[in-house]
């Protein structure tokens, strides 16, 4: 209405834009593949009640220790993707542990400290590509040089959707959901989330806890920002354009899956069609931006909102006549 845009064109638009054809479906994969990552792992910290916001910066740390393996590291063709993406993998959980040493350490909120780590990661990205790790093929431009060919993703027929980080998406949110409820480490994990002084009675370590979540969690995300910069954008530019706020976005994905790493695998998706129908009204209609991140943060505040109804169940009863 404020727009002067029919609800029913901009909606008709918004699912053209997400599943409307097998391009608009590649981009809604695209978007869902870093959310599915992401939010697997979150999943399994929130389900311990850590949580961890610092998904943004994680995914930017695993981007450049990727960009530091593409362009300076050099290591055989072979083998570049696989280092890339084990260190990814420890930049993440490296950057996520710093607010799990806070936590366990001093009592920092690990909110707090995860969340402004986001900026911290924001600016180091800015800080290379504008300074030591600008490209000298691109004046006047803020972004490292092109990664060679043996550092690239491949990807499904001539879309951008990289087959590889799609299927450990895949695989990720299974064997999370596996570990969660087959293995003693998710056990302790869900005790501790669910009644912490059980917890200290069973002898479950808490801070063993926080410290495997924020790994696990933070890992992963990095990960993530591995196969954006090696399948997508094969060079490390404005954070921005690296993470189009996935770590925000994969908050609400996983607590959409109520903190269950097998339904991220919908609610990724869910959420990646809503960031490639929102690309499309933006494209189409000229809507801002900023409208889908409204959407996001409605989705999010009614669900926190109506949580505590999850607590109760309405039941019908026949009154009986005495």
């Amino acid at each position: 209405m404020l727009y002067r845009i029919s609800p029913l064109v901009a909606y008709t638009v918004f699912f053209r834009g997400a599943f409307g054809s097998w391009y608009a479906i590649s981009e809604t994969l695209k978007r869902t593949i870093p959310l599915l990552l992401v939010g697997s792992g979150l999943a399994l910290a929130f389900r311990a009640q850590v949580l961890n916001i610092g998904a943004e910066g994680q995914i930017l740390f695993g981007a450049v220790a990727a960009t530091w393996v593409a362009l300076f590291l050099s290591p055989p063709a072979g083998v570049t993707l696989l280092v890339m993406f084990l260190l990814g993998f420890l930049a993440g959980a490296g950057w996520a542990l710093i607010p799990a040493f806070l936590k366990t350490r001093f009592a920092v909120n690990e909110v707090l400290s995860s969340l402004m780590l986001n900026y911290v990661a924001f600016n180091v990205v800015l800080y290379l590509i504008a300074g030591p790790w600008k490209g000298k093929s691109v004046r006047g431009f803020t972004y490292t040089d092109t990664f060679p060919e043996s550092a690239w993703l491949g990807t499904l027929g001539m879309t951008k959707v990289p087959y590889f980080t799609l299927f450990s998406g895949i695989v990720v949110a299974i064997l999370g959901y596996y570990f969660l409820k087959k293995t003693a480490w998710g056990f302790e994990l869900r005790i501790v989330g669910n009644s912490p002084d059980t917890a200290r009675l069973l002898g479950i370590s808490e801070e063993r806890v926080i410290f495997l979540t924020m790994m696990l969690s933070g890992g992963l995300a990095g990960f993530a920002g591995v196969g954006e910069v090696a399948g997508i954008h094969h060079l490390l530019r404005h954070p921005s354009h690296i993470s189009l706020g996935y770590g925000y976005t994969a908050i609400i994905v996983a607590w959409l899956a109520r903190a269950n790493p097998l339904a991220t695998l919908l609610t990724a998706f869910l959420l990646g069609a809503l960031i490639s129908g929102g690309d499309a009204l933006r494209v189409s209609l000229g809507i801002p931006f900023q409208v889908v991140s409204v959407f996001n943060g409605l989705i999010l505040f009614f669900l926190i909102a109506t949580e505590r109804f999850g607590h109760y169940r309405v039941s019908v009863r026949r009154k009986v006549k005495g």
